[in-house]
């Protein structure tokens, strides 16, 4: 089975009517347990939580990097190739550092109130003399430690080095060897997500009974209502300003893009799977657009892959906010900071279900940053996936839109492009 097989599987079975049962009732008996607290149930409701932290931790770090270093290791080495990823990349990237500085913007302008919650988790941060410091741990001295230690930057920088490396190796035997590793731990990890989302259930429950019971004791929550905002304001003003000015420095027209997409806009925001809709894509984008084939059908199966408009706006919002509310001081530095560590995660989302919010809880757990406020923030969220969704068709369909425009390739060339990107 390959990786793509094993996400759509497990975007199958997360969208089952016995895992929107099974997440419910999670949700009802976490409430009960936490507005009628008992010691075993408060005991059952901890211990739940604190597993599915750790089951985050364990995959979290590993498919970050292993995804970021798969998508950089498969970047083409032939001259059309190099064309088209150059463009697609040069957008996607361009597009989604945008979406990061228009959520870090917005939050620093609407500056969101700490929930006042009773435990707090230290992460370590607040303690560096200065942030030279902390940049100076990220960079690693081993393979090993990083990943032992759940360091996610040094990670990171781990997987864009050796991605460069595996990219340039000339022996096409070794590159295929390490392309097919890489591939075979790619879909190993998805495996072992697959069987945690299974699990969810019971974190939802544990996060559910933790929530409930703060809101029981008088907590104030005010500081959520500006957290949602800035996160739909982030994809609203993406979507409706940002892309569309990308479009008219091209010379094109956004309106009569939007609506030869529509349709595929449509289902994407409904169906809240950019892969799921990627056939809709790719029909609107040829039949409507009149998009080039081979443009179309290489560059929008990537983009669905690495650009995540909506992902990067609620990765840098979510994180930032349970950093400050984790006793984090949030600086413009430490906004531009994530501002590239939210593109960069972005890019190597793993595509499975509930994607952008899988990722931010990894992040944050493997960080040790408490993730309670998530679970006040789950409820909501197929309401944010469904905006974040939408962005992301709506991004991948611009950048295809611009590469179409600035590429002016040949038959030959095409065909070469197109059979390279159905192998990839």
């Amino acid at each position: 089975m390959s990786t793509q097989d094993d996400i759509k599987q497990v975007i199958s079975n997360s969208n089952s009517w016995k895992y929107i049962i099974a997440f419910s009732i999670a949700l009802i008996l976490g409430a009960i347990n936490g507005l009628f607290p008992t010691e075993y149930g408060t005991l059952v409701a901890d211990f739940f939580s604190k597993v599915f932290i750790r089951l985050l931790q364990f995959v979290s770090v590993p498919i970050i990097g292993i995804t970021i270093c798969s998508t950089i290791a498969r970047l083409g080495s032939s001259s059309s190739q190099k064309k088209l990823w150059t463009k697609t990349l040069t957008y996607t990237i361009s597009t989604t550092v945008a979406a990061a500085l228009v959520a870090a913007i917005l939050y620093y302008v609407i500056s969101p109130a700490n929930v006042a919650l009773t435990t707090s988790t230290a992460t370590g941060l607040e303690n560096k003399s200065n942030y030279l410091d902390y940049f100076i741990s990220i960079i690693p001295n081993n393979f090993v430690a990083p990943l032992a230690e759940g360091k996610v930057l040094s990670v990171l920088l781990i997987a864009i080095v050796v991605g460069i490396a595996i990219r340039n190796i000339k022996e096409n035997n070794v590159y295929e060897t390490m392309i097919n590793f890489l591939s075979g731990l790619q879909s190993i990890l998805f495996f072992i997500i697959k069987w945690i989302i299974r699990l969810l259930p019971i974190g939802i429950f544990g996060f559910t009974t933790e929530c409930v019971a703060q809101f029981a004791n008088g907590v104030e929550f005010g500081g959520l209502g500006s957290y949602f905002t800035i996160v739909v304001a982030a994809n609203v003003v993406q979507g409706l300003i940002i892309l569309p000015l990308f479009l008219i420095a091209k010379g094109l027209n956004p309106l009569k893009v939007a609506k030869n997409m529509f349709k595929a806009l449509v289902i994407a925001f409904f169906s809240k799977s950019s892969a799921g809709t990627l056939p809709i894509t790719l029909s609107c984008a040829e039949n409507n657009l009149k998009l080039h084939p081979t443009v179309a059908r290489f560059v929008l199966p990537i983009c669905t892959t690495i650009n995540m408009n909506g992902c990067a706006a609620f990765i840098l919002t979510t994180v930032v906010f349970l950093l400050q509310n984790n006793g984090v001081e949030i600086t413009p530095l430490v906004l531009l900071t994530w501002i590239g560590i939210a593109t960069i995660a972005a890019i190597g989302n793993a595509g499975v279900p509930m994607g952008c919010y899988f990722l931010a809880a990894s992040l944050l757990s493997s960080m040790n940053v408490s993730i309670v406020l998530l679970g006040i923030i789950l409820p909501f969220y197929a309401i944010l996936d469904m905006l974040e969704t939408g962005l992301n068709v709506w991004s991948d369909s611009c950048v295809a839109t611009m590469v179409n425009k600035d590429l002016k390739l040949d038959d030959n060339t095409n065909n070469n492009a197109a059979n390279s990107s159905v192998q990839a």
